[in-house]
């Protein structure tokens, strides 16, 4: 009896990868794949007689989360894996809390890909070691899983450090926001580190991002 997968990945030649990977295998059959979550669920609507989906977690429309939540909450028979090279500490969290039921990163071989779906229809939990011990660390550290809380918390930025994060979400660098907000180079850092203090992150991207997802620009 061969296993029905489907795949939800928005990247072809990725798609393609994760489906010769599994072309070695008679006892798997990939009964079709998606480019996002809303167009997985539509076509599971349709067919739900599905073994495992390949989820991916970053795809336009709907992410590969609340899709994995819908699936479990609608078909909670279905087996989901995460399939991604996301592997950062807040989406893997959300991950397992919309009820994943294995976390493997894209760089997986062919052999352990398929024993990971064999063992998550066993009822195991799949994943790959990085992710495994990162997990761990989830559980030990706990202030990880509370930033989730945090999020409710209001950020106050000042109207000067707003403009500045206007201005790095358009790609500008130090020099070019200096000189357009008649400030220096040196202050402008020094307004930098302090959003990244409020917003507690580490990168000019990870800020520009946590920002918009909470409405601060």
């Amino acid at each position: 009896m061969s296993l029905k997968i489907c795949i939800a990945e928005d990247n072809y030649f990725l798609t393609k990868a994760i489906k010769e990977k599994l072309s070695f295998f008679d006892d798997i059959s990939i009964k079709y794949n998606a480019n996002n979550g809303a167009e997985l669920i539509g076509k599971l609507e349709e067919n739900h007689n599905i073994d495992v989906v390949l989820m991916d977690i970053q795809m336009p429309e709907m992410d590969g989360i609340k899709a994995t939540e819908i699936v479990k909450n609608k078909y909670p028979q279905i087996k989901v894996i995460m399939l991604t090279v996301v592997d950062d500490d807040e989406y893997i969290f959300n991950a397992i809390k919309a009820g994943a039921n294995g976390y493997l990163l894209k760089e997986i071989d062919a052999e352990n890909l398929y024993k990971s779906i064999i063992e998550v229809t066993k009822g195991g939990a799949p994943m790959t070691p990085s992710i495994a011990l990162k997990t761990l660390n989830l559980l030990r550290n706990p202030t990880i899983a509370n930033t989730q809380k945090e999020e409710t918390e209001t950020i106050k930025l000042t109207k000067r450090e707003t403009e500045i994060l206007i201005q790095l979400s358009k790609g500008l660098n130090y020099n070019s926001i200096s000189d357009n907000l008649i400030i220096s180079p040196s202050t402008v850092r020094k307004h930098i580190e302090n959003i990244y203090k409020k917003l507690q992150v580490h990168s000019k991207m990870e800020a520009v991002m946590k920002a918009q997802k909470r409405n601060l620009i």
